[in-house]
């Protein structure tokens, strides 16, 4: 009595459960598939798309020029830098010469070597002069380098001006290209939910319940996967009344379930002993009768108790005796434990359990 089925129905019931979970993962595989590709039927706008083509181009066009031009005035000015601290150095050096020279003049006072001081003067000054110009060079290399500069800045500034007068279009774009697909979604989801249910309902205890369950997963995975992380915001509000929608639809459904079920037992409780037996199945007999409670109202009883041969709150008959060697058993079993004899002969009214 303590168990419910035979033990190879649990392992078909397991491998049938093992079907259903398979069946459902192929119909996720290829919901997943469906429903990823449905964005691409939504062309892919960027933020370019909103911004003015013409200004848009003729400021990277100017951004381009002023990168280029940066680019040469930064080499032309690492050339000139070169150049100026070659002309400084030739020119340092041969300062140190000069003075050398000129020190040791000063302490010969030799008057004919006056003209090579004159020449040597001249020399100094055409080096000195070559590395103003180096340096000169290097100024205009730099000023170059700093109107690019700004140019390249001018024409960023600008592309960012276009770029925010666009972004509240770009974006309100692509918030109706989301609400668009997530519509899509949502009308491939909402039948596969009306179908699940209807299968639930309908369906669940029919030969085929592993398909059906098997569907009842996918539906449930594409809901609650491949749409709700997909369902708009719009600050929360739309996620909050979804959420108190469907609390509202399951409560009522669960209220209204338990009210059905109250109403059918109640009215079980009403029928006759007989009818009621008659309309229990006998695996759901043994298995609640295994946990404790009774078949007809599922309410606790004590069966140990060997005074006990009827529930205290339904009235349904638990125990009898065996028709043929009056042995107390389970009225629910169909043979006696005792004798082997058939359930049919026992009695099945108050009296004969007594």
């Amino acid at each position: 009595m303590g168990k419910s089925l035979r033990l190879s129905e649990k392992w078909f019931n397991r491998g049938l459960w093992l079907l259903a979970l398979v069946f459902a993962g192929f119909l996720i595989g290829l919901g997943g598939t469906l429903v990823g590709d449905l964005p691409q039927v939504e062309r892919q706008q960027s933020l370019d798309d909103f911004m003015d083509p013409a200004a848009t181009a003729a400021a990277r066009d100017d951004q381009r020029q002023a990168n280029r031009a940066r680019r040469d005035a930064q080499d032309a000015l690492d050339q000139a830098q070169l150049q100026q601290a070659a002309a400084a150095r030739s020119y340092q050096a041969n300062r140190e010469t000069f003075d050398n020279w000129l020190a040791t003049r000063q302490t010969t006072q030799r008057p004919e070597q006056d003209a090579e001081l004159i020449a040597r003067s001249r020399a100094l000054d055409e080096l000195k002069a070559s590395e103003r110009t180096a340096e000169q060079q290097v100024e205009r290399q730099q000023q170059l380098l700093l109107n690019s500069e700004q140019g390249a800045e001018r024409a960023q500034r600008r592309l960012a001006e276009l770029s925010a007068a666009a972004q509240d279009a770009w974006l309100d774009a692509r918030r109706q290209a989301e609400l668009r697909v997530f519509l899509y979604r949502l009308a491939l989801t909402l039948p596969l939910l009306a179908v699940a249910a209807w299968l639930f309902v309908r369906q669940r205890q029919s030969p085929w319940w592993p398909f059906v369950w098997g569907f009842i997963f996918f539906a449930l995975f594409a809901f609650f996967v491949e749409l709700v992380p997909y369902l708009p915001s719009y600050g929360g509000y739309v996620r909050y009344l979804v959420g108190i929608l469907l609390t509202v639809l399951g409560g009522r459904y669960a209220i209204r379930a338990l009210q059905d079920y109250r109403a059918r037992l109640a009215l079980k409780e009403a029928q006759p002993d007989t009818v009621r037996r008659e309309e229990l199945h006998y695996d759901t007999a043994l298995a609640r009768l295994a946990k404790g409670v009774c078949p007809g109202c599922e309410r606790p009883v004590d069966l140990k108790d060997p005074g006990i041969d009827f529930c205290p709150h339904c009235g349904i008959g638990l125990h009898d005796h065996c028709g043929t060697c009056q042995t107390r058993k389970s009225a629910f079993a169909h043979f006696c434990h005792a004798c082997g004899a058939a359930a049919r002969g026992s009695e099945r009214s108050p009296a004969g359990a007594s």
